[in-house]
């Protein structure tokens, strides 16, 4: 009873958090632009798909319904996107004009790993619903 009160309640913040950071990606795209690795093409393009994609993942994981799709879905993109801030640790790239020193960058990955686990509890706790009508 109280671990699933505790991953609801965390579910709604983390989803309230993505909707959060997604619509950054639209207030302020040259934010975070320097991140995204050349091999990609034009940053903005990628810097707004990835909103846009946190806007849907944060919904999916306040809406019970789709906690399940949101929890795996947020895993996968939380693995995949490591590959930005990957690229800014290793080639020392400038965010928002800052540089960071090495052990920001660990502490970093660290909440990386802890959000992808998060995303699988929540996914882990969550029914599979077939249809949104519960069906």
């Amino acid at each position: 009873m109280h671990r699933t009160l505790i991953l609801t309640i965390l579910s709604v913040v983390f989803g309230g958090m993505y909707v959060n950071v997604g619509v950054q990606h639209f207030t302020d795209t040259a934010w975070f632009e320097p991140i995204v690795h050349a091999a990609l093409g034009d940053p903005t393009v990628w810097v707004l798909i990835t909103g846009v994609i946190e806007i849907a993942i944060g919904i999916g994981l306040i809406i019970p319904q789709t906690r399940w799709y949101a929890g795996w879905t947020s895993a996968a993109f939380l693995v995949a996107v490591y590959w930005a801030n990957l690229n800014m640790w290793v080639n020392d790239l400038p965010i928002g004009g800052q540089s960071y020193a090495d052990i920001w960058h660990v502490l970093r990955l660290v909440a990386q790993i802890g959000m992808i686990g998060l995303s699988l509890a929540i996914a882990g706790a969550s029914p599979k619903v077939e249809t949104l009508e519960g069906r």
